[in-house]
């Protein structure tokens, strides 16, 4: 989300400028770039397009901070397994060695020198004796190795669950953030509501999805960039939900990442990870399924489908649509 006003760099492919300049006629005029003289109304716009922006900024910030806890969770949970497998080792071991403690006892209370001078069989005796030594310094040791593992996984949980507080303490917070974000988000919309229906219908226009592009010629760079396009292409209309990936709603990660999921691919769950999921690739070599990133910190992406068009999930209160390839600055292009 965030202001469309950049166009495509100049050298790309003609049509897409010229479908480029169409559309950002649209929605700067719903966006808030109007000649002067309409500054009220500008300002509001231009509010609401700086909290569409922070609304994302705080999705992605909560979808990484999930994901990373999702992790933490897993970790937790493998490291609880196997310090409850090695305690089980550990009980059986201590009752073998139990059992052999109060055997030692009953065939060896006496004194080792009495017990071998009244030894039916003095060298069986000495041949059980130095069994019994080798079987329990065996034993011993095994158990301190388990201790000792015991002790460093007991650790390894502590830290990792110190962590994931941590991570849940974050993402809390995130989620705080954001519903800051959509309370000034309402009133913008309010602000929105006061201004001429003119202007009005000219934002709910550059809100809604419109006609598919002609993308005839367009070439995916592979077969499963082919089905990923397909199933971008198949979620267009369906709502802008912060934290989703689909397939009933999306944010602008959670569109690619289940585009791709649809193909059989994994991509990371954030924007940001996304751009460095693959081969980065100049925007004038852009093919149907790469993976374009926008702004310097690459908190919005979307997909490129062909013809200077991407297909994305722009912001809360619009829909996946089509959009120009350069309706913000482009940071990267992934082919994944």
């Amino acid at each position: 989300m965030g202001s469309h006003r950049r166009l495509a760099p100049s050298g790309f492919d003609r049509g897409a400028r010229g479908a480029t300049l169409c559309v950002l006629t649209v929605a700067a005029a719903a966006l808030g770039v109007l000649p002067a003289g309409a500054a009220p109304q500008d300002d509001n716009r231009a509010e609401v397009d700086r909290l569409y922006e922070e609304a994302e900024h705080a999705t992605e910030s909560y979808n990484k901070a999930d994901e990373r806890a999702d992790l933490l969770r897993d970790e937790v949970d493998r490291a609880q397994d196997r310090i409850a497998r090695q305690q089980d080792r550990i009980n059986t071991m201590r009752d073998a060695l139990g059992s052999l403690a109060g055997a030692q006892y009953r065939s060896g209370g006496l004194d080792p020198s009495l017990a071998l001078m009244f030894a039916d069989d003095p060298d069986e005796y000495l041949d059980k004796a130095a069994a019994l030594d080798r079987i329990s310094a065996r034993q011993a040791g095994e158990l301190k190795e388990l201790q000792t593992a015991m002790r460093d996984l007991a650790q390894e949980r502590a830290e990792t669950t110190s962590k994931l507080d941590e991570l849940d303490r974050s993402r809390e917070a995130v989620a705080r953030h954001k519903r800051t974000v959509e309370r000034k988000l309402s009133k913008a919309r309010q602000l929105l509501n006061s201004m001429p229906d003119a202007d009005r219908a000219a934002y709910d226009r550059a809100s809604r999805s419109g006609r598919a592009p002609d993308l005839t010629g367009a070439v995916p760079s592979s077969g499963r960039a082919a089905a990923a396009v397909a199933a971008a292409r198949s979620a267009v209309g369906r709502p802008y939900i912060w934290g989703a990936n689909g397939p009933s709603g999306f944010d602008c990660s959670g569109l690619t990442q289940w585009s791709y999921a649809q193909a059989g691919v994994g991509l990371p769950r954030t924007s940001q990870a996304q751009a460095h999921a693959g081969r980065q690739v100049p925007l004038s070599q852009a093919q149907p399924g790469d993976i374009v990133t926008y702004r310097d910190d690459a908190s919005h992406v979307g997909m490129y489908v062909g013809n200077g068009q991407v297909v994305h999930a722009p912001y809360p209160g619009a829909a996946v649509r089509y959009d120009p390839v350069g309706m913000m600055p482009v940071s990267a292009v992934t082919r994944p």
